[in-house]
């Protein structure tokens, strides 16, 4: 977006932080537990690679990685107010310290292209779609991270630094992940095929239900999760994630798709 000289006002960042349901609804959020911790944690994961990178661990998590990166750095003014103005919105510190970094981050790589972060995943892509999908987080007085239905304490530095990739920014990934009520995933022993849920929903009953890359999530009557039954194992949200990932990445209709 530009102005009538040809400055550019808004940055794509900017819209996307703007069209942010930054007060959603509260069953809707709950819903979206899921995807919203394992984004958080894969936005820690980032966060502790950058801050190693540019020597900005004793900011780390939360911060703008610019001031690290080239501290005389300045943004446009067009976009310079618009980013005041959304700053003004009540919101956590912790919140407003991420947009603002993630606006400033991406004017930074479309005025020197030839930045040094090329080898790191996007920083701030995870936090985004985090607040796309249900508003933001709060830091209570213990250090931990409330996500609004979940909440946990981000851990070191150190330790999010050697993880491993948590999950794909793959919209059909995410959503695949999250659903209202109890759920709990299960995998073939030897790490191949597909990924199982047993559901228990809030009105209650209980859905057995097996994913597919091209159709998502089907019902089952394999059993997977009986205690006599042996090949099928219990695995962890993450690892279901990955699952998930293959499956939707193999299916004909996802070839190519980008992720950040």
């Amino acid at each position: 977006m530009t102005d009538g000289k040809g400055e550019q006002t808004k940055s794509k960042v900017m819209e996307r932080l703007y069209a942010v349901k930054w007060d959603g609804d509260w069953d809707e959020v709950f819903g979206k537990t899921m995807s919203r911790r394992l984004l958080m944690r894969e936005y820690l994961r980032r966060s502790a690679l950058w801050a190693q990178t540019y020597s900005a661990e004793s900011v780390w998590p939360f911060y703008d990685i610019t001031e690290f990166m080239d501290p005389e750095f300045k943004i446009s003014p067009g976009i310079a107010h618009e980013l005041d103005k959304f700053l003004r919105a009540r919101m956590s510190a912790d919140v407003k310290v991420t947009c603002r970094g993630a606006v400033r981050l991406a004017e930074l790589r479309l005025q020197n292209p030839t930045n040094r972060s090329d080898n790191l995943p996007d920083l701030y892509e995870p936090l985004i779609r985090l607040y796309e999908r249900g508003g933001e987080f709060m830091t209570d007085n213990a250090g931990a991270l409330d996500l609004t239905g979940v909440s946990f304490r981000p851990g070191s530095l150190q330790g999010n630094a050697s993880n491993t990739p948590v999950v794909a920014l793959h919209n059909t990934v995410l959503d695949a992940l999250d659903v209202e009520g109890r759920v709990t995933f299960y995998a073939s022993d030897s790490d191949r095929g597909p990924v199982f849920r047993r559901l228990l929903p809030q009105g209650g009953g209980q859905r057995d239900e097996v994913f597919s890359g091209k159709l998502g999530w089907q019902p089952t009557t394999q059993p997977f999760a009986s205690d006599g039954d042996r090949g099928y194992a219990r695995i962890y949200d993450q690892e279901a994630a990955r699952l998930i990932e293959v499956a939707v990445l193999s299916a004909p209709r996802c070839a190519g798709q980008e992720q950040a």
